[in-house]
């Protein structure tokens, strides 16, 4: 094997010999400097002193290879400058793109630009290959002027060819947008962001204006902003009960409006997260107006049809508010009303909420550092876990050891000052119980309800913890801000009615949205038709961790949220997937996940049962793809059972899928007992299986018959796909002489049908019926009574 390996080589150096640009004075610059000793020559140590200048790093052994197959001359441990030039090559060549070369200029140094448009059409599988457009790939590539003037490539041409972004394995289409941007918002994903703002973990983490920057560069479309009453009537921004740092509503809406739209014209969806109160919401509105203005105008924008969402090319340059909009019920001449507030607007869950309250002897610096130390060193801890399990949230053991040290910590501290009677800070928090522990509230309570637990909770011993903030029922809404809400309007599952109505948004947490999933996929996939989904991180991730997106972009939801601070597998997938369609954030979804999907096989399925009385009919459904096939779903019936005519076969456990199938049953009486096969509508010379009951009766075929559909098996893997059925195969050429000498044996006339003609695949199923419709003396069929008595069944 090493001979072998070294025949190889040497026909490598003799074949570089002849294009060697020998002339080259960096080459020639670098070997003068190297010759220590000025004689002309480089020894083995030379060249390693020269590897390490050049910071080339390779092991010595291999090295000292190549030192040995480029000196030829008869003076042995050195190399001559031409040796050494052969030395360089060898050191930068890819010996796998030269092979390569070799293997489609048939064995010379170059290619010509017969042999690169070769190349390219086979190997690149490139399509309308010019002589003009390999020539500009010479033109260009190639770093000898005596190649270029022959109009070939050579090795060093080919690899400059082959390691630049014409080779690169991501589609140079894609870098631009190149999807149909004309369809509903419902048919495309959406890039979209979860508490954008924040810079790292969801409770200890700074908040920062820049970070809308960052994600808009990346492609996001949907920012999310969560909106908390401020000091002197400013709303801010920041992650409520946590300890996040705080900024001003005004200066992210600054940041968004700058940054929004210099790479991407298509819409923005700012979701507003209203914890407000009605004057501070006031003033949120009043910012969008004055700062985004014409872009939040929406009065040009024309969906096209009543009932269905615009599109992003009509929205470009436009942003959406998504937030709660007051009921139509309202007066128009109401400022303000109710709404629900149950859904994200307040999506932290209440045993993740934490809140300080104090008294004399604490402060609040001492009460962050302590808290901030402990969930820093738990947070390190569950870096070793896989945080993208939504079935195993790892926050769940942190908040346990958080709240069990806090209250420790707190309960020692109050002990040492009994004496001066005064009392210390407390967490009042649920913050330490588990989520599956807690009970489900029955009932939610209003901000009264909350009040009264606080006071309640204030009256308690140092270090208590009881439940605060719980979620109110409803939340008061101003009609300047609800206004602003067109096509964007956030709602519960409990919410949605279906009236028809377009521009609803409904919002889950990645743990409700997983059961969902997992029970309803088929009516969630139908609703993701017609309305959008947002899905955003379980409250349990406070280290920031992302959930595997797949699942819900399977089911078609638009809206899935990440936590863009956070790198990691999870963002790489998200990246991807936006980057297929000039990362302008809008990613149209697969054409089946925008409609029901409904293929037509238009074939038939004959066969013959010799006792129907204990013959089973299965239906399968096969999913066929690149790799493999997957079973979809089933149908048994008893042949005893099944139904002719018109018929849908529902797949047990897809309430959603079903076949539509035409069906036929004939009973056959003769003695010809063969099987008649496998029948496909495209044979060459079908013959009509079915035979009347009647020794010379005329049958005229429906048009039914002729609308077929086909539902059988997934074909045996290396099998061929093929139109012609079995026919071929399980008709032995004796059975038709046999059946051309029914008249013969019998006395009675067998006359075959018509030849059925491929339909061409543009030709419309409906218009080939009506131009193909025989008369019913070419369709009619006579056959033979006899005695045994059979069943043929057509599907």
């Amino acid at each position: 094997m090493i001979g072998s390996g070294r025949w190889e080589t040497d026909i490598l150096v003799k074949a570089l010999y002849p294009f060697l640009n020998l002339n080259c004075t960096w080459v020639k610059q670098t070997f003068e400097e190297a010759d220590k000793n000025g004689d002309g020559l480089l020894n083995i140590e030379e060249i390693h002193q020269l590897m390490h200048k050049l910071n080339v790093n390779l092991p010595r052994r291999k090295v000292r290879q190549m030192f040995q197959e480029a000196d030829t001359d008869e003076n042995q441990g050195t190399l001559t400058f031409e040796e050494f030039s052969v030395f360089y090559k060898m050191m930068s060549l890819r010996r796998d793109l030269y092979l390569l070369l070799l293997s489609y200029s048939d064995k010379k140094d170059h290619l010509t630009a017969e042999d690169l448009a070769q190349f390219l059409k086979v190997e690149q599988k490139m399509n309308n290959v010019t002589t003009e457009y390999c020539l500009d790939i010479i033109r260009k590539f190639e770093v000898s002027e005596e190649n270029k003037n022959q109009n070939v490539l050579g090795i060093e041409g080919f690899t400059n060819f082959m390691r630049s972004p014409t080779c690169d394995v991501f589609n140079p289409l894609h870098s631009e947008v190149h999807q149909d941007m004309d369809q509903p918002l419902c048919n495309y994903f959406i890039a979209s962001s979860h508490n954008t703002y924040l810079t790292g973990d969801q409770l200890l983490s700074q908040s920062k204006v820049e970070m809308y920057a960052r994600v808009l560069q990346d492609g996001c479309r949907c920012l999310e902003v969560d909106c908390w009453d401020g000091p002197d009537g400013e709303p801010v921004v920041h992650h409520g009960y946590t300890l996040t740092s705080k900024i001003l509503f005004k200066d992210v809406v600054e940041v968004i409006n700058k940054n929004g739209f210099v790479n991407n014209e298509f819409p923005i969806i700012l979701s507003i997260e209203n914890h407000c109160s009605v004057q501070q919401q006031k003033k949120i509105a009043q910012y969008l107006k004055e700062i985004f203005g014409d872009k939040l105008d929406l009065s040009s924008v024309s969906p096209g049809d009543s009932k269905q969402l615009p599109s992003p090319q009509s929205l470009k340059g436009k942003i959406l508010v998504k937030g709660k909009k007051l009921p139509y019920s309202l007066g128009a001449d109401a400022e303000e009303g109710e709404v629900s507030d149950e859904d994200s607007a307040d999506e932290i869950e209440d045993d993740c909420k934490l809140k300080l309250c104090y008294s004399n002897g604490t402060t609040e610096h001492q009460m962050e550092s302590f808290i901030r130390k402990k969930l820093e060193s738990l947070l390190k801890e569950s870096q070793i876990r896989d945080k993208e399990d939504p079935d195993c949230f790892t926050v769940r053991a942190l908040l346990k050891a958080t709240h069990e040290g806090l209250n420790v910590n707190l309960t020692q501290n109050s002990d040492l000052k009994d004496t001066s009677k005064k009392s210390h800070g407390r967490l009042l928090s649920n913050f330490g119980k588990h989520k599956k522990a807690a009970k489900p509230q029955s009932k939610l309570h209003s901000t009264s309800d909350d009040e009264d637990s606080q006071q309640n909770c204030s009256a308690k011993e140092t270090g208590q913890l009881c439940r605060l903030g719980r979620r109110r029922k409803t939340m008061k809404l101003c009609r300047d801000l609800s206004d602003l809400v067109v096509y964007t309007n956030s709602v519960a599952a409990q919410d949605i009615i279906d009236d028809g109505s377009m521009g609803n948004v409904l919002s889950f947490s990645e743990t409700r949205a997983h059961q969902v999933v997992q029970q309803k996929a088929e009516q969630f996939m139908l609703y993701n038709q017609k309305q959008l989904t947002r899905i955003y991180p379980s409250a349990y991730r406070i280290d920031s961790s992302n959930f595997n997106p797949l699942p819900y972009w399977n089911v078609g939801c638009q809206l899935v949220a990440l936590n863009y601070q956070t790198d990691g597998r999870v963002m790489q997938l998200n990246q991807a997937k936006f980057r297929m369609n000039g990362n302008c954030g809008y990613i149209l979804k697969p054409q089946q996940m925008c409609k029901g999907f409904n293929p037509v096989w238009e074939e038939t399925l004959s066969f013959t049962i010799h006792m129907p009385e204990i013959a089973l009919v299965r239906f399968l459904v096969w999913d066929h793809d690149p790799i493999g096939r997957d079973f979809v779903g089933q149908r048994t019936v008893a042949f005893s059972s099944l139904m002719p005519g018109y018929r849908h076969v529902y797949l047990e456990g897809l309430t959603e899928a079903s076949i539509f199938v035409h069906v036929t049953i004939n009973d056959i009486f003769g003695k010809n007992k063969q099987l008649i096969g496998l029948r496909g509508l495209f044979n060459k010379n079908p013959k009509h299986s079915s035979v009347e009951n009647s020794g010379q009766y005329v049958r005229k075929r429906s048009i039914g018959e002729r609308i077929l559909r086909r539902t059988a098996s997934a074909p045996a893997k290396g099998r061929k796909k093929s139109k012609m059925g079995f026919q071929e195969a399980t008709e032995p050429k004796e059975s038709l002489s046999e059946a051309t000498d029914l008249k013969d044996k019998e006395g009675v006339l067998r006359r075959t049908s018509r030849s059925l003609q491929a339909r061409p695949t543009s030709m419309p199923v409906d218009k080939y019926l009506l131009n193909s419709l025989p008369s019913s003396d070419q369709d009619a069929t006579t056959d033979a009574e006899v005695k045994n008595k059979n069943a043929s069944v057509q599907i």
